[in-house]
């Protein structure tokens, strides 16, 4: 399995959502811990690398000024 691929300010689906109803995050801060805001209601989260790695499902819209790269 190849790693996941995210850098800051990305706005990533989760496998669950956020008891708002909305499944999107953007990233806001990165290193050991990631904090993410939600898309909808803009609460913030901290979550560890590992559990939010396990917990994103894909990057839906790449971050200013960043490229997400696509394997095809």
């Amino acid at each position: 399995m190849e790693p996941k691929v995210f850098n800051l300010h990305d706005v990533v689906q989760m496998k669950k959502q956020h008891p708002c109803g909305a499944n999107e995050m953007e990233i806001i801060r990165m290193g050991m811990d990631i904090r993410i805001k939600c898309v909808k209601c803009k609460h913030s989260i901290l979550l560890p690398r590992a559990k939010f790695e396990k917990s994103m499902k894909k990057v839906l819209r790449a971050g200013e000024g960043t490229a997400v790269e696509e394997a095809e």
